[in-house]
């Protein structure tokens, strides 16, 4: 097992740890503003302060532990990790759910252990307005519709709050010029847009790199608990809007199973999180305003919304891209390659709903080198396999399902899904 710790100052460890430091004075292994008291936010309940620490480690941990590819469990890694929190005992008795979750989410065994520290003193910024709802916004498709439907359900003078992170550079120019874009589409309302820069560095604070692994599946957890922070300070709910196909997440094939596969919105571990949540007297709830509806239908009932070119602006300047290898072959990271699985989802989603896709995809055209890699890493053969061979319920059955999501439900779900990516693949 790998041991990390999560320090909140700068002194170093003695106890053979790997060191992520958290601090206000620039001896800091993460980037961005947000200091570990979280004052920027506002007046944050202690154990969402606590729970952002926990979500911080275990990112930091998970992006400095590289998997080892082959065998049976390639993608299972042994990670144990040490927090400071407000109260060690509170967590310490809840270690073992969290770490239940955190193996759900990313296929790992963590192993959960907590110290008590005081929390650093930072001014506290009160927010300009109180909210009534919190969408996280990744700058994806899914993300905007959400924001579109709750800023269309706030009253006329209605407030709500978008929440965006981000690591990668060429995502943060997207979800500013979606956020824009959504107050002209919808005016009468207002919104405050929190975006998050915090990411592990490159290197550590001694100037050694760090190891690195890309497929960081708990960086979820981290926007996940970086939106509940923000919602407690204004005591609503969370939207995480994602389709429930891509939610069920049934598998293109083995392979599918590894880490590349995102359990973000999965059915059970949004109920288990919340369930954690509540029963742990964290504030916040968490809510997937789409959890029954395939992506091709957000994607029809937003241009119902907004009208077909209005839509089709607005949603081709999302980001679906889990790619960045179209960077090696000169294709600039706002440019999505088009054959990853989340490319082809989307893809798909704007045929099905007869929405014109003015999306800018990676043109292989005079450039040979490009265009094998694209067909080397495209999803699409494994998508038509899949559409082709479908699923069964006792496929669904495999997923882990929570006991109460009918089977039926699941299986008219997932077949929707299917059709939509059938009817780009075929």
């Amino acid at each position: 097992m790998r041991p990390f710790e999560l320090r909140l100052d700068a002194t170093l460890a003695s106890d053979g740890k790997e060191s992520f430091y958290w601090t206000n004075d620039g001896n800091s292994s993460l980037l961005g503003a947000l200091g570990p008291s979280l004052g920027r936010l506002g007046v944050v309940p202690k154990l969402n302060i606590d729970l952002v620490r926990v979500a911080v480690a275990v990112y930091a941990a998970d992006r400095s532990t590289p998997r080892k590819f082959g065998g049976s469990d390639w993608n299972q890694r042994e990670i144990g990790l040490t927090v400071p929190v407000s109260d060690a005992s509170f967590w310490s008795e809840r270690a073992g759910d969290l770490a239940a979750m955190l193996a759900f989410l990313s296929g790992d065994v963590w192993s959960l252990g907590f110290v008590e520290r005081p929390a650093p003193v930072e001014e506290i910024h009160l927010p300009a307005a109180a909210a009534e709802r919190v969408v996280l916004f990744s700058g994806g498709a899914d993300s905007a519709i959400g924001a579109v439907k709750s800023r269309l359900e706030l009253p006329t003078e209605g407030h709500h709050m978008l929440v965006s992170h981000y690591s990668a550079s060429h995502i943060a120019p997207i979800q500013e010029a979606l956020a824009t874009a959504l107050g002209t589409l919808i005016p009468g309302r207002t919104q405050t847009h929190e975006v998050f820069h915090l990411a592990r560095r490159a290197a550590r604070i001694d100037g050694s790199e760090y190891d690195s692994e890309p497929s960081s599946r708990s960086r979820s957890f981290l926007f996940l608990s970086l939106g509940l922070a923000v919602a407690s300070v204004h005591n609503v709910d969370l939207w995480i809007p994602e389709n429930g196909f891509a939610s069920i997440n049934p598998p293109l094939g083995p392979g599918r199973r590894g880490s590349l596969s995102t359990r973000t919105t999965h059915p059970a571990f949004l109920k288990d999180l919340n369930t954690f949540i509540q029963q742990a007297g964290i504030t916040g709830q968490i809510r997937n305003p789409f959890a029954s509806t395939t992506k091709g239908e957000m994607v029809s009932w937003a241009m119902d919304q907004l009208g077909p070119d209005a839509a089709s602006a607005f949603l081709s300047a999302t980001n679906s891209c889990s790619s960045t290898g179209q960077r090696s072959f000169g294709v600039p990271l706002r440019v999505q390659c088009g054959v990853c699985f989340g490319c082809v989802l989307r893809r798909a989603a704007f045929t099905a709903a007869g929405l014109h896709d003015a999306s800018e995809y990676a043109d292989p055209r005079g450039n040979p080198a490009l265009g094998r890699w694209l067909e080397r890493t495209s999803v699409v053969p494994a998508v038509r396999a899949f559409a082709e061979r479908g699923v069964r319920p006792r496929d669904l059955m495999a997923l882990s399902l929570p006991h109460e999501y009918p089977l039926s439900e699941a299986m008219d779900l997932t077949n929707r899904g299917i059709a939509e990516l059938a009817g780009y693949v075929q």
